[in-house]
């Protein structure tokens, strides 16, 4: 009983209390890095994914100094400091605290955000090409939040910035309607994907050309003059957009109409046709050129040839390289290509 008084009479003593607290603090916070660091180690190594293996390189850094921190703030109190020293101090520990977790927050978001992406889910919003918006959106909330806490710790009221700030934004939306229009369809475009960077589009507008970035505000076009335009993803978000890079790959598929006079060789029409397309070095050999015969037409009989091109851009220059050949030929071959001809019948009424 004496021992445990003597202990009492020991404690007494605020420094020493404070000291105590202050290596207990440190011992506490290994106990739990300890923790972190072999238990729960072996529980998550044996699972299939390795998101809460890097969840778990995460987490023991705040639990570590949030347990250090607690501590200090304890030795401070019992130390019985000036009230403004204690407050300044116990206000820096938990503003310190306060940005490891939102570090450690922010790189978890993350982890998951890109763990989650690399699913093979069809038509999930989370996906490679999305991650920056994530990112950007991550921040932002991480970053207010943080704010929001800090704030708190320094026991300012933030009633009054919450009021003004909801006052202000609806002033901002109502100004800048138009931005934030081009920015909410800037996100759906990332996460619907009509077209991504690269892709060879047409609109109904009639621009043309690949894409060159899809920013949060507008998409940027460069045009085959080697123009860039940039159209506000408001607007492109509501046009008809024609994709020629979409679907399974990117090679097109091009058409090209012949007309040739009646009393022409169908088979050698159509063997001359499928011949230059197969030796054009331009067009693909899967799959195969075909010729189709069409229409018995008004000045002639309509066949057309199909083949296939790698990419949209190459359509206007192999489109000019089969023409020319196909002429040349034609002419060789002595096929006529005919072209509208008029009767014109002269009536003399003196007779």
């Amino acid at each position: 009983m004496e021992f445990f008084t003597q202990i009492l009479d020991f404690m007494e003593n605020t420094s020493i209390a404070a000291g105590v607290c202050f290596v207990g603090s440190f011992i506490f916070a290994k106990i739990a890095d300890w923790i972190f660091s072999f238990i729960f180690s072996r529980l998550v190594g044996k699972t299939k994914t390795n998101v809460d293996d890097r969840l778990l390189e995460i987490i023991p850094k705040p639990i570590y100094y949030s347990i250090l921190f607690v501590g200090f703030s304890i030795s401070i109190r019992l130390l019985a400091l000036p009230e403004y020293f204690t407050f300044v101090i116990i206000g820096v520990f938990k503003s310190v605290t306060i940005l490891i977790w939102s570090t450690a927050l922010f790189r978890g978001f993350m982890h998951i955000i890109q763990w989650y992406s690399r699913k093979e889910t069809q038509n999930q919003f989370v996906q490679a090409r999305t991650l920056p918006l994530f990112d950007n959106l991550g921040k932002i909330i991480i970053f207010i939040g943080s704010v929001y806490f800090v704030f708190l710790s320094w026991d300012i009221d933030v009633t009054g910035w919450v009021a003004s700030a909801g006052i202000i934004s609806v002033v901002i939306g109502f100004a800048a309607k138009d931005t934030l229009a081009n920015l909410f369809a800037g996100i759906f475009i990332m996460a619907d994907a009509p077209y991504k960077e690269g892709d060879y589009i047409n609109l109904d507008t009639g621009e043309r050309g690949y894409v060159r970035s899809i920013g949060i505000r507008s998409t940027r076009i460069m045009t085959r003059d080697d123009i860039e335009i940039t159209v506000p993803n408001s607007v492109i978000a509501n046009s008809k957009i024609v994709n020629e890079s979409g679907g399974p790959h990117e090679n097109e598929r091009v058409r090209i109409t012949v007309s040739v006079a009646y009393g022409s060789d169908i088979d050698q029409v159509k063997s001359i046709l499928q011949s230059i397309a197969i030796k054009c070095e331009n067009v693909c050999n899967s799959p195969e050129p075909r010729v189709r015969f069409r229409e018995l037409g008004d000045s002639g009989l309509i066949f057309q040839l199909l083949f296939w091109i790698e990419k949209p851009e190459m359509r206007g220059r192999v489109t000019d390289e089969i023409n020319t050949i196909i002429y040349n030929q034609f002419n060789e071959a002595k096929i006529d290509i005919p072209y509208p001809q008029r009767t014109i019948h002269l009536v003399n009424k003196d007779s």
